[in-house]
């Protein structure tokens, strides 16, 4: 059995049990770890996710945060110049953020997410460089009212999340699920 399929099953098993409606924004978050070689296999399976989150009786929207960089850079007043000096960008990826988070609000009111519904977030790998994970679902979580689903290309060891096996990671209240154990 591939990893992804393991992977699938160890949310299935976690998405299945009943919802505490008494937890803090940062214990609704759910990380679905996988190698970041095995990004391909997620993608072909997300409608698997969906299929045994809505056979737990949820509700499911995904958010996809591949592309969101190139049309927050290209909307940009002076994108030309980012392009040609990358370095200013720097002072300029906390605009990001906030783009990340208007986008996720309008996705949120448009899917008519609910306290029952699985908000699950793709293409976490893409924002590797510009935003620290952390960052991110720290903005996000607390807009969903249901469950925050972060597939995410990386390692988890000790409570420590790493993206990408890139750099130091963090740790985070999220429950961690994985192919090779069911936390």
């Amino acid at each position: 059995m591939s990893r992804i399929k393991r992977l699938l099953q160890s949310y299935n098993k976690y998405i299945s049990v009943p919802w505490r409606d008494d937890v803090a924004a940062a214990q609704r978050v759910i990380f679905c770890i996988y190698k970041e070689n095995e990004e391909r296999s997620l993608r072909a399976k997300l409608d698997e996710f969906e299929l045994v989150t809505r056979q737990a009786g949820h509700d499911w929207a995904l958010f996809d945060l591949t592309d969101t960089f190139a049309t927050w850079l290209t909307s940009q007043r002076y994108a030309k110049s980012y392009f040609q000096q990358p370095h200013l960008l720097r002072s300029l990826l906390p605009k990001y953020l906030v783009f990340l988070s208007q986008q996720f609000e309008i996705f949120l009111q448009e899917t008519d997410s609910s306290p029952n519904s699985v908000v699950a977030m793709n293409g976490v790998g893409s924002i590797f460089g510009f935003l620290k994970v952390k960052e991110v679902v720290d903005k996000l979580a607390p807009l969903v009212t249901g469950r925050l689903l972060v597939f995410f290309p990386g390692s988890y060891e000790n409570n420590n999340y790493r993206l990408l096996d890139g750099y130091d990671g963090w740790n985070y209240l999220a429950v961690p699920i994985s192919a090779d154990k069911d936390y």
